[in-house]
């Protein structure tokens, strides 16, 4: 996966609330390395989203896994991919102002260029990923939405 993608990190993480922001730090550090610092906010979001679902999603099997994350970029975008062993698809739900939960997949359609999922072949489970350009302003994709 990440032989095509010049810029590439690999990270597996317990099923538990501490991996999300175990995950946003390693992807905040990662960027900064990386020089696409202007995206850190933008993808920690995203990362946080991705990573509390995930963790939802393998707590929810029996065994529990690990998840794991990828984050990948060519200095032109930033993919990052989310594995958990649960094969069920992501469901975005419909939400009331008054709801504390339940608008993770909304924000990561709002803040992303593109995302989807799927089931990789010979691992199981599901990988949700979500594609942002490094080429326009983070601050566009909080009020373009998805397209």
């Amino acid at each position: 996966m990440a032989d095509n993608w010049p810029l590439h990190s690999y990270l597996e993480l317990g099923a538990f609330p501490g991996a999300v922001p175990c995950a946003r730090l390693h992807s905040r550090q990662l960027l900064w390395e990386w020089g696409l610092t202007d995206f850190s906010d933008t993808i920690e979001l995203l990362v946080s989203e991705l990573v509390t679902n995930a963790v939802a999603a393998s707590q929810a099997m029996k065994p529990i896994a690990p998840v794991r994350m990828w984050l990948l970029s060519d200095k032109a975008r930033v993919v990052i991919l989310v594995w958990d062993t649960n094969p069920h698809p992501p469901v975005r739900r419909e939400v009331t102002e008054e709801a504390e939960r339940g608008r993770g997949l909304l924000l990561v359609e709002a803040l992303s260029d593109k995302w989807s999922w799927y089931v990789p072949e010979g691992l199981g489970g599901k990988l949700v990923w979500c594609e942002i350009p490094a080429g326009s302003a983070p601050e566009m994709h909080r009020y373009e939405g998805s397209r």
